[in-house]
């Protein structure tokens, strides 16, 4: 018998997969305890159309991350930072400051965690990061950093 699941059960699958179990493990055992449903042509067309419409929001969220990687292309964030005689930071500059300044300056929010920032910026000068925008959508930023009078 073919069920659809709505909640994880251990040994057969995950919520919202759809399995084949035997009639009696179904019966007397997924059904009464709603872990499961029959999958009738209702069932079957609600989980198409789950499918299409969770398909259909990664086409756009991808689409929107695109079009921001194209937009980030030109974009140069300027921070300004303090330094001692040897040339040497107080601290490093994060990726929070660098998000921060991103959205100040051009109006595309950036979570600090999608700033690929392999070494904190603890010198002056101009670098070049890495945003992660969405799972195969990368833009690409320049960052600058000079002394703050």
């Amino acid at each position: 018998m073919k069920v659809l699941l709505l909640q994880d059960v251990s040994g057969q699958g995950k919520k919202g997969e759809l399995v084949n179990v035997s009639d009696g493990y179904a019966r007397n055992f997924l059904l009464p305890k709603k872990l499961a449903v029959i999958a009738d042509n209702a069932v079957m067309n609600e989980l198409r159309t789950k499918e299409e419409a969770k398909k259909h929001r990664e086409a756009e969220e991808k689409k929107a991350a695109q079009e921001n990687a194209k937009k980030l292309e030109g974009i140069v964030v300027k921070l300004y930072a303090t330094a001692g005689a040897d040339g040497k930071f107080f601290g490093a500059i994060s990726a929070k400051e660098i998000a921060d300044e991103l959205a100040k300056c051009s109006g595309i929010e950036v979570d600090k965690r999608k700033i690929d920032l392999k070494d904190s910026i603890k010198a002056f000068g101009t670098y070049a990061l890495d945003v992660k925008l969405y799972a195969d959508v990368t833009g690409k930023i320049n960052v600058v950093v000079a002394k703050k009078d």
